[in-house]
């Protein structure tokens, strides 16, 4: 038998997510300093189960101040929801269809800033490669808010599915990626094709490996120019489109599809997952493996948040567990099981714990009410051994008469 131990989880530090599941479900988990050792614990779930409601896609405009997210679901439609109590405050229909799905959604938080509080901006891609950009205008209720009238549209790919899509942290570029289409990157300002990446060169065996992205992200936040992808062929590439069309730095990890990247505000260092289960961190400055994270996940990874502030790692998949995971020592802080399989993840970065107000209670009055204690019943067990006693006594007293 193998020897095996068991390690306490410490708890994590006071946060809030929101996980997205294939049944359409929104549930809000939070972990509060001090109760219950730190676990996380779901608190709300906003919708009903509905396999046609599947989320494919979520973002999330992380604010202070009415905090909203964006969810793309399997019948085409798209949702903006408030990320604080779930009410639904905006509703796109008829997006998309099974056979054209969404791949990539966008919820823009730079032209916020700049326009009303109820003006938002909305990017979508699909994986025939439809790109669409529009504005919506929130109102009070469902009913009226208010779409662009002329959206943006454009093509990305010709030929392939486009599998991965992200946008910038300056929200000016955006990437795509899939099954037969080459990573390239668009100016979402010009809506024009400014890069495009060239197949690796065949192995020494003459073989050649076919394309096929699974997941990607940028490097850094400020700089467009770096990104990394991961692909079928369980690599991870990264690309530099300042210096060549190849991959930079290419690594190999495990034997199974990449299925989810994240990258940390280091702006060097990525998490990645894959269909196995296995979490890893890889410093792309020199492609060295980091560490991969202690624990083994059932199911494959399907999504990975950073937090912006904590150092922690949020990370879902087909085994239905949400995981909190520590990014120094690599260790599971929490988990907690949501019964779907889970498709996303994002954070609410401004969650605040709340402050326990301590009861007031009166002590006088307890001081005063004071119960007298009842007497204990002798039971069975006390009579029976009462009765032993008795005879040991007599038995006794019978030898000491035998003996004189």
């Amino acid at each position: 038998m193998p020897r095996t131990t068991t390690v306490e989880s410490p708890g994590c530090p006071p946060l809030r997510a929101l996980t997205f599941d294939s049944l359409g479900l929104v549930k809000v988990i939070e972990a509060h300093d001090g109760q219950d050792g730190g676990a996380v614990k779901m608190v709300e779930r906003w919708g009903d189960p509905d396999s046609s409601k599947c989320v494919l896609a979520a973002s999330i405009l992380d604010r202070e101040s009415d905090p909203l997210v964006s969810v793309a679901r399997k019948c085409g439609s798209i949702e903006v929801i408030s990320a604080i109590n779930g009410d639904l405050r905006a509703q796109i229909p008829n997006h998309g269809d099974e056979d054209d799905a969404i791949t990539g959604l966008h919820l823009f938080s730079k032209q916020q800033s700049e326009s009303s509080s109820r003006a938002c901006k909305l990017f979508t891609c699909t994986t025939k490669g439809h790109a669409r950009m529009e504005s919506i205008e929130l109102g009070g209720t469902v009913a009226e808010f208010v779409r662009d009238p002329s959206p943006t549209v454009w093509d990305v790919c010709g030929s392939g599915n486009i599998l991965c899509s992200k946008v910038d942290g300056n929200e000016n570029y955006a990437l795509f990626g899939g099954k037969g289409v080459e990573v390239n990157v668009w100016d979402l300002q010009k809506c024009v094709k400014i890069w495009t990446a060239k197949c690796p060169p065949k192995n020494t065996l003459g073989i050649f490996t076919p394309t096929w992205f699974t997941s990607a992200t940028f490097l850094s936040k400020d700089d467009h120019r770096k990104f990394v992808a991961g692909t079928n062929s369980h690599q991870v590439r990264l690309y530099d489109i300042s210096a060549q069309r190849r991959p930079v730095i290419s690594v190999d990890f495990r034997e199974t599809p990449i299925k989810a990247v994240c990258e940390d505000i280091d702006g060097n260092t990525i998490y990645i997952g894959n269909g196995s289960g296995d979490l890893a961190s890889i410093d792309m400055r020199t492609g060295k493996l980091l560490g991969c994270f202690i624990g083994k996940c059932s199911g494959g990874i399907k999504s990975i948040a950073r937090h912006p502030q904590l150092p922690v790692i949020a990370s879902c998949g087909l085994d239905s567990y949400l995981r909190i995971w520590d990014i120094q020592s690599r260790q599971l802080l929490s988990a907690v099981f949501l019964k779907q399989h889970l498709t996303s993840v994002v954070f609410d970065s401004h969650f605040r714990k709340e402050v326990p107000v301590p009861e007031v209670t009166n002590t006088v009055e307890e001081a005063e009410v004071i119960e007298t204690p009842a007497k204990r019943k002798k039971g069975f067990k006390d009579e029976h051994t009462s009765k032993k006693r008795k005879s040991k006594r007599s038995s006794k007293k019978r030898l000491s008469d035998d003996e004189d």
